[in-house]
């Protein structure tokens, strides 16, 4: 949850509902949204963290709430996040919320990003087959879970396809 806060608010301020809205509004159903106070948790240990800081905005007839900024250190950890390849899917696909969130920020384009995860792919999937080479044919248990990580792998490739295709 730290990194596409961080994303989102490279974007823009904002307070902690706000972010909760806005992942709602980009991801609908498909994200299983974080409960409000999950992401004030967050919002306080990135900002215990360095990577955000906060400043009280009064409301009348209302507590003062916090609007959130992002700093250069989580700048430069957004920008290591998303530099960094994914690991497998997931509901909440970090590789995902890279590629839907990192372009609105202007700190990576779309095809940057699926290229460099496609890129990683491949290069598991050497690895996996170098893998398969090197167990023994006998042990069946070995070669199905090396199998099922191919397996993903290029579900992963055929997924990354679509995505070049459907997103602008």
């Amino acid at each position: 949850m730290r990194s596409p806060l961080l994303a989102l608010l490279a974007k823009e301020p904002a307070h902690g509902y706000e972010l909760k809205q806005a992942l709602e509004q980009i991801f609908g159903t498909a994200y299983p949204s974080p409960n409000i106070g999950q992401i004030y948790v967050t919002l306080g240990r990135l900002e215990k963290d360095g990577l955000v800081r906060s400043v009280g905005v009064e409301q009348s007839n209302r507590p003062n709430k916090k609007v959130y900024y992002i700093t250069a250190a989580g700048r430069e950890a957004l920008s290591a996040w998303v530099d960094g390849p994914a690991e497998g899917p997931r509901v909440r696909d970090e590789f995902f919320m890279k590629l839907v969130l990192a372009p609105l920020t202007g700190i990576a384009d779309r095809m940057a990003l699926i290229n460099r995860q496609r890129r990683h792919c491949l290069r598991q999937m050497r690895e996996y087959n170098e893998l398969a080479a090197r167990t023994d044919p006998a042990n069946r248990v070995a070669h199905l879970l090396i199998e099922g990580f191919m397996l993903h792998l290029q579900a992963d490739l055929d997924w990354l396809e679509r995505c070049q295709e459907e997103l602008p």
